[in-house]
């Protein structure tokens, strides 16, 4: 008894003390008194004033949300301007359920992930660059003012290796010394672009100044870029051995004015003629049939990097200069016109 007495004692004092019952009354409600505990409980514990502030920054950001929406709507460009961007870049105009603030957020986006996709980082275009390349030096030599017009010649460069020393060359290659084959094949295809460029260079002024004119000046002058990496190899002596055999195989049908042996080689170094030229051996558990057959003659070498596939093009250019340099026999001739 006397600990129940004591219980009861403690609660009348607890709800005195929370001002719970009012003076004029004898009784309470046991809402307000549950209440009244929940708010001392969240006070001792800093909980109400912390809501409160974040309702209030939650108000504040939200008001401030929505105006800066607005103010970013009535900064929209225009619908053409969308329209016209939209479509540079091969985009849709309209999306389904979208409206115009919409289409302008989506070309937003686009111009943050690519800004500059129609502009400056398009691709490339080799003979572009060399046509280009062509008309500028055309423009400085114009741009100098001295006297005459100028004319659209091509570099041309003089290793001292002329058509009388063919036969020579022709009897060095070939020998099994590849550093002697790399050293002829350096200066045979010198040769052929010395001969193409002066030929290039005795056409008249009228002629180079045309858009076929300057066409193929923009040839010559590509097909001396892409040769460079494979020049430095043959003068260094490092040529992949796995396209060294092909080239000493076209350059000794050249020589021989057998333009036909020379295209077959030049198209098994290319392309190869194995039944999957990329060289996969292994397809799944099983290996491929007949996979030792595949070495590096009937791999496709076009395939390997840039650098090589733009040097092995070169070299068909360079073939068919040499068919009209030294011509022969249309029986031996590739794509042979009268």
């Amino acid at each position: 008894m006397d600990i129940l007495k004591a219980e009861i004692e403690r609660k009348r004092r607890q709800i005195t003390n929370s001002n719970v019952l009012a003076p004029d009354k004898k009784y309470f409600k046991r809402g307000d008194l549950a209440a009244k505990q929940a708010e001392d409980y969240w006070r001792k514990h800093g909980r109400l004033q912390a809501d409160s502030e974040n309702t209030k920054e939650n108000g504040e950001s939200s008001t401030s949300k929505t105006d800066n929406t607005q103010e970013e709507k009535q900064a929209i460009l225009p619908r053409k301007e969308v329209i016209r961007k939209l479509r540079e870049r091969n985009e849709p105009i309209r999306l389904f359920g979208e409206e115009d603030f919409d289409s302008y957020q989506r070309l937003k986006k686009l111009e943050v992930q690519e800004p500059d996709i129609n502009k400056d980082h398009g691709y490339d275009n080799d003979f572009k660059t060399a046509m280009d390349k062509v008309d500028e030096e055309y423009l400085v030599e114009i741009m100098k003012g001295e006297g005459s017009l100028p004319s659209n010649d091509v570099s041309v460069k003089d290793d001292g290796t002329s058509r009388d020393d063919i036969d020579q060359l022709r009897s060095e290659i070939g020998k099994g010394d590849p550093k002697k084959d790399q050293e002829v094949m350096l200066r045979f295809y010198r040769l052929i672009l010395k001969l193409w460029g002066e030929q290039l260079n005795k056409r008249e002024e009228s002629l180079k100044r045309t858009n076929k004119g300057k066409m193929q000046s923009a040839f010559h002058t590509q097909t001396v870029a892409y040769l460079k990496p494979l020049f430095r190899k043959l003068k260094n002596g490092v040529v992949d051995e796995d396209i060294l055999d092909s080239l000493v195989f076209i350059t000794e049908h050249v020589m021989d004015k057998d333009y036909i042996k020379a295209n077959d080689r030049y198209l098994e170094m290319a392309i190869g003629n194995a039944p999957w030229p990329i060289g996969v051996t292994m397809v799944g558990i099983h290996a491929r049939t007949g996979r030792e057959k595949i070495s590096s003659r009937y791999v496709a070498h076009v395939l390997n990097d840039e650098t090589q596939r733009k040097y092995i093009q070169a070299i068909k250019r360079l073939m068919t200069q040499a068919q009209e340099l030294f011509p022969t026999d249309p029986s031996k001739c590739f794509n042979y016109k009268s």
